[in-house]
């Protein structure tokens, strides 16, 4: 009877958090349309008409709603402070993105609240056990992935089905570990995902807004630093699943600094919004990412659980074929696009 309880709970949860999150969204858009919160089209923009932002908004209510559930009352639960800090600090980091979706905040508070929230967890795996040398490699791992998912929320629906690859991933690796309340967690993050997309999927009735896109990069470092804590070898293919957006935005970085520019600032010269300025569909783009995940990504992360000790060579395979592939369609976009326009964002 007690087996039955986590498959119970596996599947009831996470349909509550489908149902709560579609619905949040559904009236977050016309709140967003009453509060004139609209992202216009423009030179940095990917989108063609006046659309919504602020959607993920649903995403962070269900996941603060079912997430303590699931790791407190599932087997083997998150200790209360490790719980209760993962909340406070998704909190802070979809609060100021909440804030910025309606008033936009300088750079310097956004990042130091996002330390703050990492800070917080960082310290109750310290309290747990975790040495306390971890703790800066935490807070860069933490606040990158935090502004990594918001800088690749650029067009329609790519950043959630990402969200629900990544989630899908962690929670067959957590199954594999038995850590059934971590297990539990991804699956409520990614029926709250699947609830955003279907009203982000192409052509976009709402955007995430960076209420959504830095607290679901926040989650998806809380949720591989817990894993990894769980057993240090699922590290390699928690890594792989992310290889397609964590090539692209990282690339996209080092050329930028290599080149001199703002590399802080707003600009289109990641590679999904290169393929959208060559010609291609928010759709097209889409699947051509879910592809690569799926025929890639997926396999080595499976090959890098397997390998166990092992697992770092699928991992730095599947970084070094995600890398290929991105610098030869890189070339390609810039061969089709008039040189006038390649600096554009500089």
């Amino acid at each position: 009877m007690a087996t039955d309880v986590p498959r119970l709970a596996l599947l009831i949860l996470p349909l509550l958090s489908l149902l709560c999150s579609g619905l949040v969204v559904r009236g977050a858009i016309g709140y967003a349309h009453r509060r004139g919160m609209l992202d216009q089209p423009g030179q940095r923009r990917s989108h063609i008409a006046p659309t919504p932002r602020g959607g993920g908004i649903g995403i962070i209510l269900a996941a603060l709603v079912f997430l303590p559930v699931c790791l407190r009352l599932l087997p083997a639960p998150l200790p209360s402070a490790e719980t209760l800090a993962l909340c406070i600090g998704l909190a802070l980091v979809a609060g100021t993105g909440w804030w910025d979706d309606h008033r936009p905040l300088p750079v310097l508070p956004r990042l130091a609240i996002q330390s703050l929230a990492v800070l917080i967890l960082g310290m109750a795996m310290v309290a747990d056990g975790l040495p306390i040398l971890w703790l800066p490699l935490l807070l860069a791992a933490g606040v990158g992935s935090t502004n990594l998912h918001n800088f690749m929320d650029g067009i329609d629906g790519l950043l959630a089905q990402q969200a629900l690859f990544v989630f899908a991933g962690a929670a067959l690796l957590a199954m594999g570990v038995q850590a059934w309340a971590l297990a539990g967690a991804s699956l409520v993050m990614l029926a709250a995902c699947l609830g955003f997309w279907l009203f982000n999927r192409p052509p976009a009735r709402i955007f995430m807004g960076d209420v959504g896109s830095g607290a679901l990069g926040f989650f998806v470092f809380a949720l591989a630093a817990l894993l990894w804590r769980e057993r240090t070898a699922l590290a390699w293919p928690l890594a792989t699943l992310s290889a397609s957006f964590i090539t692209d935005a990282g690339l996209t970085l080092a050329v930028r600094i290599w080149r001199g520019r703002r590399w802080y600032s707003a600009h289109r010269e990641h590679l999904y919004q290169w393929l959208v300025r060559k010609g291609a569909t928010h759709r097209q783009v889409g699947i051509g990412y879910a592809m690569w995940n799926l025929a890639v990504c997926a396999p080595l992360a499976a090959l890098a659980w397997c390998e166990s000790g092992k697992g770092w060579w699928p991992c730095i395979a599947a970084y070094a074929l995600t890398a290929a592939a991105w610098a030869r369609l890189k070339r390609r976009c810039l061969r089709r696009v008039p040189t006038g326009d390649r600096h554009v964002n500089a």
